[in-house]
């Protein structure tokens, strides 16, 4: 089907009008020795106008070396840096007469020190210290950084490659097959992959180290150091309950393989939706499973980003909302409505806290927000796309009549815009055609009754009030009420029992409730963390919770659990938050700023370009 581009993608410097990407193969070099991967992409490209005499790609500091259309080497130039779009690279080609040609061209190059799509970790920063490790992150446009592409997710590829390692490697992709080098001394192999669905540039990615697989389902397995993967298969053992849930709710899966590969932690997210291998980060082995929730997320990408795309970074709430919306379908069909909507709770409070911490005129909280002059989409990442976009989701459930209505939309949806990228214009256009056909003038009607602009264009949170059922978390609110009640009184009528029968949801929420309200004397945190071992607890949303707590009452205390909570992994949910804490509080300024010029090394890029805003080391857009 044709999809319409309502919105031109303003983070490519591409010439995405002119031409297009279809397949990318990648012959690759892993070089740990001088930190970088060197070989060569060849561009599968066809012409969408008359007359086409140039190729422009994006680059982000990668080093040209030349570029080949068959036997010709052809001319380039890469311009100056703009803003944090890179540098356009510019190819001379044969003039291509008619649209509708294809052609190929082969580029050498290597990436370099300044490479911002992947991360080399030295053997003492990876879990078993032996060997070193490799991993990408190129969301959203970092693929540039990584390879010379059309790097804007309107563009949709096949991809194949042929990684050369004296480590185990593992792809975005279906490994066909791996070949020993003709001199086995060296140690090294081949490993061949090919994605065969087409995805955007970002996620494309690459992991390599000392890494082992377990099965743990009839199409999963999870990847990881050898010395944690006992612990990761018993942690995401129901992998498969989530992928046929999502299955029930929407279209067959059709990636071959749903592995789970856990990323060192230096990893700056919880989990990175990557095609066949989702990554995750090590701070979900919680011991108890009560962190696996997000193995849903990015099981919900599977059809919610990866399968339908946004066509530029200002629609990203299609990809991100969405999937939090069939996220939590998935754990109330598993776990019953009530966890939805608990679920959902917490994401407003997130959603609050981003919309605080912007303020709430900021275009940041906008659903679509602006992205011209070079703007970077790494400044706009928050919890806005994700809870303002499932927030408007819910919303329009509510109005066309619930679920039994709205869930034959969604797999519907998917149905029509699988493997293409669409804006919000085309979602909102689809969702009035099919509303009409499938139920008639009423409920368009009824669909009238939203105030889309408001939803989509202004700043703030939600013009409705979701009126989420609260029978979850009316304990956590009591119990919170009680402490906060409690620093007016000599009652301290608390126990250990107060939480026993509290999820670890719960004890979060419960948290998240407190920091509504005035900081705490520090006697009722001590209190509070004598009663109910906060400080100890290993569950990291808990730990992130507890951590805030304290923070905002400046309860030095803590602060050596907060350096080492922040040094230890480097997942930005948590460490953004309490380095910006930390810093606020009384006597933690300069020990932020010491403590991440410390370990600044051990943060993906992306996390460190991101806390030194924070922390104000430079200065924020």
């Amino acid at each position: 089907m044709c999809v319409s581009s309502a919105t031109i993608d303003l983070s490519t410097q591409a010439n995405i009008d002119e031409i297009k990407t279809t397949h990318v193969h990648l012959n690759w070099n892993v070089d740990f020795e001088n930190q970088n991967l060197h070989g060569n992409v060849v561009l599968d490209l066809q012409t969408l106008v008359d007359n086409v005499d140039k190729v422009v790609l994006d680059t982000s500091y990668l080093d040209i070396k030349a570029v080949h259309f068959g036997d010709q080497v052809l001319k380039h130039q890469v311009a100056e840096r703009y803003a944090s779009l890179g540098s356009a690279l510019t190819i001379q080609v044969p003039t291509v007469e008619k649209a509708g040609t294809n052609f190929q061209i082969k580029i050498d190059y290597a990436t370099t020190e300044n490479c911002t799509a992947v991360q080399f970790l030295k053997p003492e920063q990876t879990l078993g210290g032996k060997h070193p490790y490799l991993f990408s992150q190129s969301e959203p446009i970092h693929g540039r950084a990584m390879i010379p592409c059309q790097d804007s997710p309107s563009v949709k590829v096949t991809y194949s490659a042929s990684v050369r390692s004296h480590l185990p490697v593992v792809m975005s992709a279906l490994q066909t097959g791996v070949d020993e080098d003709a001199d086995k001394e060296v140690g090294f192999k081949t490993y061949h992959f090919s994605q065969k669905t087409s995805i955007p540039s970002y996620l494309i990615a690459i992991a390599v180290g000392n890494l082992v697989g377990q099965e743990i389902g009839p199409r999963s397995t999870v990847w990881c150091e050898p010395e944690m993967i006992e612990q990761a298969a018993w942690e995401f053992s129901d992998t498969e309950s989530f992928v046929a849930t999502g299955e029930d709710l929407l279209t067959p899966y059709e990636w071959g393989r749903y592995d789970l590969l856990v990323l060192p932690p230096s990893f700056p997210y919880g989990g990175m939706e990557n095609p066949c291998l989702t990554f995750v980060t090590p701070t979900l082995l919680a011991g108890d499973k009560s962190a696996v929730n997000v193995i849903a997320h990015e099981i919900s990408h599977s059809w919610m980003g990866n399968l339908v795309t946004t066509n530029a970074w200002k629609h990203y709430w299609l990809n991100e909302g969405w999937t939090v919306f069939i996220e939590r379908k998935i754990l109330g069909r598993l776990y019953g409505e009530a966890t939805r909507q608990f679920e959902a709770l917490s994401g407003l409070k997130s959603l609050q806290e981003s919309v605080d911490l912007f303020g709430k005129d900021s275009l940041k909280t906008v659903l679509n927000p602006d992205l011209r002059n070079g703007a970077d989409p790494d400044d706009f990442f928050s919890k806005v796309p994700y809870e303002k976009g499932f927030n408007f989701l819910y919303h329009i459930e509510k109005v066309v009549g619930g679920p039994s209505i709205f869930e034959p939309y969604m797999k519907a949806y998917v149905q029509r815009f699988a493997s293409t990228s669409i804006s919000t214009e085309d979602w909102k256009a689809f969702l009035f055609e099919y509303m009409e056909k499938t139920h008639g003038a009423e409920m368009v009607k009824k669909l009238n009754t939203i105030d889309f602009d408001t939803w989509i264009n202004k700043p703030g949170m939600p013009p409705v009030d979701p009126e989420f059922d609260t029978s979850l978390a009316d304990a956590c609110y009591d119990l919170a009420k009680r402490w906060d009640e409690a620093r007016h009184s000599d009652d301290l009528s608390f126990s250990a029992k107060d939480i026993e029968n509290f999820s670890a949801g719960q004890k979060i929420v419960f948290l998240e409730k407190l920091t509504d309200s005035e900081p705490l004397p520090h006697h009722l945190v001590q209190k509070m963390d004598e009663l109910y071992n906060f400080t100890s607890n290993h569950n990291a949303d808990l730990r992130l919770r507890w951590q805030q707590v304290c923070l905002m009452t400046s309860y030095e205390p803590i602060y050596p659990e907060v350096v080492k909570f922040i040094t230890e992994q480097g997942r930005m949910k948590f460490v953004r938050p309490l380095y910006r804490l930390l810093h606020q509080a009384k006597n933690g300024a300069q020990l932020a700023v010491d403590t991440y010029l410390e370990h600044k090394s051990f943060y993906h890029p992306i996390a460190a370009q991101l806390i030194e805003k924070d922390i104000g080391l430079v200065k924020s857009l």
